[in-house]
């Protein structure tokens, strides 16, 4: 689906991937529906896009069913219509082992993850059934299909998105909605800041990473939509892993292990 002249609903537009991505549609002749939890990322990728009338935003839960429900109405207020929906937001966890991760932080990485996708999705489905052409897609991970240790949780919830958008990808064959799933390796985004999973051992992780830009990993993603990719790999690091994973499996999860062994505590 092109996206010039189109009506896309963003979450998690304040910042990192999110807000490149409204940029990146925007200037491409899109109009955004911005969804985040800051008003102030929110107006500050509104002042990005530059004209009013191509961006607003919207300051919603998408862990609350009954605000994501209400959602659909706002957006075709404001703008007449709704065409696509990118479910961008997320979270990590704390950088632990599940033996030592508490039930709040497992239910909130699984609630943004998972059900946030869920919940939008189902939300603004009805509606872009009704359009000549229309395109969900759910960004989902590279630890969506090799395992992280320290972010089990996290890989599990993404794991979830990846089938579940496979999943409905098979039902809507025969209907005008394409569905794609976004697979990114490292992307250099606040979001760690953002899910409280920072810390020491973190900002050391980070600081050897070699993470892509947030407007290059937006560029992947427009584009695969644009062709109507089923499945968007962001990075070499995810293609590459995506392929050995599918060839050794095991020796993926222990290569990647290795790498990450410096992100959990002692």
């Amino acid at each position: 689906m092109k996206v010039r002249d189109k009506v896309l609903l963003i979450t998690g537009a304040g910042s990192g991937i999110g807000r490149e991505v409204a940029r990146n549609v925007i200037s491409k002749g899109a109009r955004v529906a911005g969804i985040d939890l800051a008003p102030q990322s929110l107006e500050g990728t509104g002042a990005l896009a530059g004209d009013t009338r191509l961006f607003a935003g919207f300051v919603a839960d998408i862990t609350k069913r009954d605000a994501v429900e209400a959602l659909p109405e706002l957006v075709i207020q404001r703008f007449g219509g709704i065409d696509g929906v990118i479910n961008n937001a997320g979270v990590i966890q704390p950088f632990r082992r599940l033996a030592d991760l508490e039930y709040p932080a497992i239910e909130r990485v699984l609630n943004v993850n998972l059900y946030g996708t869920l919940f939008v999705t189902k939300a603004f489905l009805p509606y872009l059934l009704k359009r000549p052409e229309a395109h969900i897609v759910n960004v989902s991970s590279m630890g969506g299909f090799v395992p992280v240790p320290g972010q089990t949780i996290y890989c599990a919830a993404k794991a979830a998105v990846k089938l579940m958008t496979e999943g409905l990808a098979a039902e809507l064959l025969t209907t005008n909605v394409r569905v794609s799933v976004v697979l990114p390796g490292a992307v250099a985004t606040n979001i760690r800041t953002n899910s409280g999973a920072g810390g020491p051992a973190a900002e050391r992780g980070n600081e050897s990473s070699k993470a892509m830009p947030a407007a290059d990993a937006a560029e992947i993603i427009v584009h695969g939509i644009e062709r109507d990719a089923a499945s968007i790999f962001v990075g070499r690091d995810a293609v590459f892993m995506d392929k050995l994973a599918r060839l050794a499996p095991c020796f993926a999860a222990r290569a990647i292990g290795k790498k990450m062994s410096a992100l959990l505590p002692v």
